[in-house]
């Protein structure tokens, strides 16, 4: 028991330390800017015109996105739903989540991703290794 006790200390520190100090490329904010994708899957046994309804008298698309969090990407995923990525102070990710709670929940079942933007190393890495 003490060593499942240590373990999981051991564990819970490293975890809080990895959140905290950045690695390689990774540049702290300011503001604690993180990025979340978020999965809007639709329920595929209702109609389009059922859900657009619901999210309609649910207000989704007047509270999402809230006010001041901004939207990287917003596409339609086919034979899913859609997909958005925001970017927004790590303090307002509670206010996102209970937005999306309020607004979207019986239209979608919604699944969230932790996100950062690798589109530049990707790039850089793709042309060095051309050379």
């Amino acid at each position: 028991m003490t060593i499942a006790a240590l373990a999981a200390a051991l564990l819970s520190d490293a975890g809080a330390q990895a959140q905290t100090t950045p690695t390689g490329n990774a540049a702290p904010t300011s503001d604690s800017a993180i990025m979340v994708t978020i999965f809007f899957k639709h329920d595929q046994s209702r109609p389009l015109s059922e859900l657009n309804a619901q999210l309609g008298r649910q207000g989704f698309y007047k509270a999402f996105p809230p006010e001041g969090v901004e939207v990287v990407s917003w596409y339609v995923m086919m034979g899913v739903g859609q997909v958005v990525t925001l970017r927004l102070p790590a303090s307002r990710l509670r206010e996102v989540n209970r937005v999306i709670e309020n607004s979207a929940w019986g239209a979608y079942h919604t699944e969230f991703y932790s996100t950062y933007d690798y589109k530049a190393v990707g790039v850089d890495k793709h042309e060095k290794a051309k050379q």
